[in-house]
């Protein structure tokens, strides 16, 4: 397979998204978070994902060039609309907004609505971690996971993230769908021919299914933890628990409410719902960053089970970063 220069393909979506009409700042943020996502080894959240974007600006489902604006805030939380713009917009908004209240009063929270997908979800953690902040990020999507016992979608896969800045060049970085996997990952094992492992998703029937085609034809995830005798009730609790702080507390579209996104970008605007958090952690016990890297180099340097070092998910995704950067 050939290999493109990191900086063509960002040259080349950012051209795609001013070409439909958006202005540079918006068209730049949202390649760079495409861009991110590929560099960390999440194809299903990057460039992949370019045409869905595209089509809702030029079916006017996505109003790229409006702002955003706060609908109401006390010291520490604020309540945004983000006017359809981009994910990228809404969400720079949002967490820088969460930002500014957490050094000024040790926590910001900020719920925003009318937004738009907004990829990775550690990259808005990300953006608190960097300053020294407890960042955590979620968001709610198209329904496409089937609670526990049904047949039928009700609810996203309602990501979250929570990343933590540590000592010694370390950091907790957690980013996870609430369902088995992301839509995306079902999309991947299609094209590559591949069945999928067991408690990924159900087939029509409700029924659990391998076949990649049906499942995607379907598009009815498992909670995380798969079928009810592997705890699937768990991921269902954490997916409602993020509808919770995304479309329930910003009043934007949710649950069963929102739209399928499609690449025909059919359906109207998507009014999605994100949460943003930052917590100073010097406003408690000392030692934090130190505790924390205490922990996860006790935590890598564990006996494994298997002849292979004990390896964090995040770990692996620096290592992809670091191969995609020599292109």
């Amino acid at each position: 397979m050939g290999k493109v220069v990191t900086s063509e393909v960002l040259r080349f979506m950012t051209d795609c998204f001013k070409s439909v009409g958006a202005n540079a700042k918006a068209a730049e943020q949202q390649a760079e978070l495409l861009l991110r996502a590929d560099r960390m080894g999440h194809p299903s959240h990057g460039l992949n994902r370019l045409e869905l974007y595209i089509n809702d600006i030029i079916k006017g489902a996505c109003q790229p060039n409006n702002q955003p604006k706060v609908l109401k805030q006390s010291a520490s939380t604020a309540w945004v609309d983000a006017n359809n713009v981009l994910g990228a917009t809404a969400s720079h908004f949002g967490m820088d907004l969460a930002i500014k209240k957490t050094r000024d009063t040790g926590v910001g929270w900020v719920t925003v609505k009318g937004s738009n997908h907004n990829g990775m979800a550690g990259f808005w953690a990300q953006k608190a971690s960097d300053q020294g902040f407890i960042g955590m990020a979620f968001t709610n999507t198209s329904p496409l996971m089937a609670p526990t016992r049904s047949k039928k979608q009700a609810l996203g896969t309602n990501p979250l993230s929570v990343v933590a800045p540590a000592s010694q060049g370390e950091s907790f970085y957690l980013d996870m769908a609430t369902t088995a996997v992301a839509v995306g990952k079902i999309e991947m094992q299609l094209r590559k021919g591949e069945p999928l492992p067991h408690g990924w998703a159900q087939g029509p029937d409700g029924k659990e299914t391998t076949d990649a085609r049906l499942a995607f034809d379907t598009c009815c995830l498992m909670p995380l933890g798969g079928g009810e005798k592997t705890s699937g009730y768990k991921g269902f609790g954490l997916a409602a628990m993020v509808e919770l702080f995304c479309g329930i507390s910003s009043g934007s579209n949710y649950g069963h409410h929102v739209r399928s996104w499609s690449h025909s970008g059919a359906g109207g605007p998507a009014n999605l719902g994100h949460c943003f958090v930052a917590i100073d952690p010097e406003n408690f016990a000392p030692g934090f960053k130190d505790r924390l890297t205490e922990s996860i180099q006790h935590w890598r340097q564990l006996e494994p089970s298997r002849l292979q070092e004990i390896k964090r998910k995040h770990q692996r995704e620096s290592q992809t970063r670091e191969e995609q950067c020599r292109m």
